[in-house]
């Protein structure tokens, strides 16, 4: 196998970019880390993004929106235990809280960004676009890779 410069340089290029997906995005003082995205199978309808949410300022913020161009719709929810001992998704309005000098963690079996009506299949180690809307920080927006075994 004969190693040329396009292929070290394809290597290479690979390499950064994996790099720089697993740096944390930031917007003013609000970070996010650890992200993930996954469905339950290559033909769900439905898939989640999981993550870290920190936020180093003196004063709370708001997780109130996302969208991504992979779903019809992207919305904030959460799971709650109903009055048979069901849990429930449940769509949150208002969004998630991201205390000042503290974090929130979006993960499995809590809060979670929702994908409903994919619109494209969430195949493990792609690359899906989400743009999280924050109160004060306004925007970040995330390349997050599924990945189905987390």
């Amino acid at each position: 196998m004969s190693f040329t410069f396009a292929t070290f340089r394809a290597a290479s290029l690979a390499a950064s970019a994996t790099v720089l997906m697993a740096l944390p995005a930031l917007a003013a003082d609000i970070s996010v880390s650890e992200a993930y995205a996954r469905s339950s199978g290559m033909k769900a309808k439905a898939g989640a993004v999981f993550m870290q949410i920190s936020n180093s300022g003196d004063a709370d913020d708001r997780l109130i929106a996302a969208t991504s161009d992979i779903a019809r719709k992207v919305e904030l929810h959460t799971h709650k235990i109903d009055e048979n001992g069901v849990a429930r998704m449940i769509h949150v309005e208002g969004g998630f809280v991201i205390p000042a000098g503290g974090s929130h963690s979006l993960a499995r079996g809590g809060d979670h960004v929702m994908f409903m009506g994919l619109t494209e299949a969430m195949e493990p180690g792609k690359i899906i676009n989400v743009t999280l809307t924050f109160e004060k920080a306004g925007d970040i927006e995330l390349e997050i890779p599924v990945d189905l075994d987390r």
